[in-house]
């Protein structure tokens, strides 16, 4: 039997490089493997499906599965997680020292319903008590003038939510003080040479460590999405895709673990990975629906309470059955 000729589409990371290059097959695919940033790859999938298999932002996944003929079904492979304390930017002049005092100020984000936002400003309300009708906000690309919401949502009533003015960027705005912060997955422009821009949490691995501690969430970004048309035709496809790309997240931390010559471009990896181990426990990245069930339900409480999805989604339904169990011996 001929393999499955299928088009995936990634980010080009190490735990994805094992399933490009070859280290990792996928049982009965033949797979035509695609990098891309997350802003090209989130906007072909969601406006034109141009990918079998994609990596997929769970904001915008979610807001497409409260829908039943959105057309992806997804796997519990995330591929991006981050805990964001570092994605909240501001200007040192703005007297922001702690959460509290980001209460009346102005903040700008690239799209609302961007899965870093949604847990920037769940954090902030759920955790550090900043409501988010409490903060001003101004939409606008981060570089590009034109860029746009990519998915039409709708917003609190009571939320203060302005376009940027035209021709302007948030990194234009940031510049001349017109706000105060952004919040984002990218910093502003020249972030590491201008004296007066700062993070909310300067002290961000101290802050990691006591959410986490206090909550046990490390925060899930993207999940893979396989077209429905494809599940339908192949019942096997999903615990395939899920068996290779757990596989491939192996590779990758084994190499990371592996400090006698680091296998990343940046210094103290061993310090990184020793605290890791000693504030977040020996699992440093993890696949899989059940051990992140908690994680899935908190975003989900954040996504419904911010009016993003239209129903309270149940972890369950995000996922195909077939990548959710395995068998054991």
């Amino acid at each position: 039997m001929s393999e499955l000729n299928l088009t995936i589409a990634t980010g080009n990371y190490d735990r994805t490089r094992p399933i490009s290059d070859g280290r990792v097959n996928i049982e009965g695919v033949d797979p035509n493997h695609l990098f891309f940033s997350p802003e090209e790859m989130f906007y072909r999938a969601f406006r034109f499906q141009s990918f079998d298999v994609c990596e997929l932002s769970l904001s915008s996944y979610c807001v497409g599965a409260c829908d039943p003929d959105f057309p992806y079904i997804a796997i519990p492979v995330f591929l991006s997680r981050s805990f964001r304390h570092a994605a909240i930017f501001t200007r040192n002049d703005a007297n922001i020292v702690k959460p509290s005092d980001l209460i009346g100020k102005t903040l700008g984000v690239t799209e609302y319903q961007l899965t870093a936002n949604v847990w920037v400003r769940g954090i902030l309300e759920d955790y550090y008590a900043v409501p988010q009708i409490d903060i001003h906000w101004i939409r606008g690309g981060l570089f590009d003038p034109k860029r746009p919401e990519k998915i039409k949502v709708r917003l609190p009533d009571g939320l203060d939510y302005r376009e940027a003015p035209e021709g302007s960027t948030l990194n234009d705005l940031m510049e001349t003080g017109e706000i105060e912060g952004l919040i984002g997955p990218r910093p502003p422009r020249n972030f590491y040479q201008n004296p007066n821009y700062g993070r909310l949490f300067p002290d961000t691995y101290g802050a990691v460590a006591e959410y986490y501690q206090n909550t046990q969430i490390f925060p899930i970004m993207h999940v893979v999405g396989i077209k429905k048309e494809l599940v339908d035709n192949y019942a096997w496809l999903p615990a395939s895709l899920y068996k290779a790309f757990e596989e491939a997240r192996k590779i990758a931390l084994e190499a990371i673990l592996d400090t006698s010559a680091s296998k990343m471009t940046i210094p103290l990896i061993d310090e990184q990975i020793d605290f890791v181990h000693k504030e977040l426990g020996p699992e440093l990245w993890t696949y899989g629906f059940h051990n992140n069930r908690h994680v899935i339900d908190k975003f989900l409480e954040y996504h419904h309470a911010q009016c993003l999805s239209s129903r309270l989604l149940d972890a369950e339904e995000l996922f195909h059955p077939s990548s959710m169990e395995s068998y054991s011996l």
